[in-house]
């Protein structure tokens, strides 16, 4: 049986809640940093990005000698303005419940998740293994979108984020669910060099995150 193809999506882990930033500028928080140590990493060729800092930021942490390619449609679901937790879950229910309806400000669902599948396969022929570092809501939305379900709030990732599935680029089908970072396991039949292989960064975390190096 050949070995699949493998694309990997995931979410940035947990961050530092700043209402003074627009949310697209919250970066990581001490415990979202410390859970970005994968032994698969050195076997990533390619990382496509979310703008966001956050999702730079893990991309980063995880192979601060790959420099990623920031695609903007990878980015979360639009929202115009901050919201505490217990608004923000309802606004959540309600963008995942009725997805083809702009819910106070938000992008809609269904075009959010038209959006990230656009960008999803315009860099799925690339070598791999490839990395996409994203959000939880429009990975959600890839995830059923690929899997051919329905959207629906059901399918959201755990708490947290730090979350991720593969994908075969064969068949573009996900080969899991969402799964927390530090449970998730290369699968065996997948293409997987022997070892993974980490080197020093050429760049800077501020020249990733400021442009500084080429990205």
């Amino acid at each position: 049986m050949t070995a699949p193809r493998l694309a990997l999506y995931l979410s940035h882990p947990e961050v530092v809640q700043d209402a003074t930033l627009p949310v697209t500028q919250w970066r990581l928080s001490p415990e979202g940093r410390a859970r970005l140590r994968a032994p698969w990493a050195g076997w990533i060729a390619a990382i496509f990005c979310s703008p966001e800092v956050k999702a730079l930021q893990t991309a980063a942490a995880l192979r601060p000698d790959l420099t990623p390619i920031i695609d903007p449609d990878l980015a979360e679901n639009h929202r115009p303005h901050y919201l505490p937790p217990p608004a923000f879950e309802a606004a959540a229910d309600a963008f995942f419940a009725d997805p083809d309806r702009s819910h106070d400000g938000w992008e809609p669902a269904r075009a959010a998740q038209s959006r990230i599948l656009a960008a999803f396969l315009r860099h799925a022929s690339t070598p791999g293994p490839i990395l996409f570092t994203g959000h939880g809501a429009v990975g959600t939305l890839l995830h059923q979108a690929l899997s051919g379900h329905p959207i629906s709030r059901t399918g959201d990732q755990p708490p947290g984020g730090g979350n991720l599935y593969a994908i075969d680029l064969a068949t573009m089908r996900p080969l899991s669910s969402w799964t927390p970072l530090e449970l998730w396991r290369w699968p065996a039949a997948a293409e997987n060099p022997a070892e993974p292989q980490l080197h020093s960064s050429p760049f800077t975390l501020t020249q990733i995150l400021h442009g500084g190096a080429g990205v």
